[in-house]
């Protein structure tokens, strides 16, 4: 391989980019195939957030549309530890919390907000909502994300302050505000309470959520450690029109889901 003299070895030509591998959304032939997908990407991100230590308790909940049957959902089993769930043990419920498929109960109180959230939102495929340790805190000061990095610039204007808490909720009119509060955008602060993000597929709720979890423990220790400055409003604005989309959450989901995956493949159980 020749090339000008003193300048080096020419490189080799680049490939085309048709044959390098890109993830994108799957395209699927049929409802089940559809229905099985969004159950195991249900199951590992309840493993992720376990691992995460998103899991308090008996707390939280991830539900995910039915595909089929778009007033029915899949969730997490009440009780079982994140870090154990299997897809085989999902429960599939209706609209008035009712199991129709599956052997385990269902955390009534958390599935009051999300069937609600669901019936606001038809766009909306999964729903996430856990009581991890920064998200509670900064709705424990009643604060939004502010616009001091690049990751939390992806809810900059695209968030909302649930400003009330009214207990464990367990009534659907205490859902459907919560919904209201939510309106069109992809996250919610449930004041006293903890983060609750949505997508238009489970891995875009769930990555919202992680991403939002995490900016909060940015902005808490940055707020801890001095003054943050802020990302003007239209260089906030210009990124999250870059990097606050699903099909952006979706992609920066999968390096989480692949590791789950191959590490633990029994959650495809």
């Amino acid at each position: 391989m020749h090339g000008t003299p003193g300048a080096g070895p020419t490189p080799p030509p680049a490939l085309p980019t048709d044959r390098l591998q890109f993830a994108m959304p799957p395209m699927h032939d049929s409802v089940d195939d559809e229905r099985r997908h969004r159950k195991e990407r249900l199951a590992g991100a309840l493993r992720i957030f376990g691992r995460l230590g998103f899991e308090d308790g008996v707390s939280g909940l991830i539900s995910a549309r039915d595909p089929e049957y778009s007033d029915c959902f899949w969730v997490n089993p009440f009780g079982m530890p994140f870090k154990h769930v299997t897809v085989s043990d999902l429960v599939l419920v209706n609209a008035d919390g009712q199991v129709i498929e599956g052997r385990y109960h269902v955390n009534q109180a958390a599935f009051t907000v999300h069937v609600q959230v669901h019936a606001a939102r038809p766009d909306v495929v999964a729903v996430a909502h856990c009581h991890s340790v920064h998200g509670r805190a900064m709705s424990a000061l009643g604060d939004l994300l502010d616009p001091i990095t690049q990751e939390s610039c992806a809810f900059y204007e695209d968030h909302a302050l649930y400003d009330a808490y009214t207990g464990v909720a367990v009534d659907a009119e205490e859902g459907r505000r919560i919904a209201t509060a939510l309106g069109s955008r992809k996250a919610l602060v449930l004041r006293n309470h903890g983060l609750l993000t949505v997508g238009n597929s489970v891995d875009a709720a769930a990555w919202w959520f992680v991403s939002m979890e995490r900016s909060a423990q940015v902005q808490l220790t940055a707020k801890a450690a001095g003054r943050p400055l802020l990302i003007d409003h239209k260089l906030a604005v210009a990124t999250r029109e870059q990097l606050g989309g699903d099909l952006v959450a979706w992609i920066n989901y999968q390096p989480l889901w692949q590791d789950i995956s191959r590490s633990e493949p029994d959650l495809l159980s």
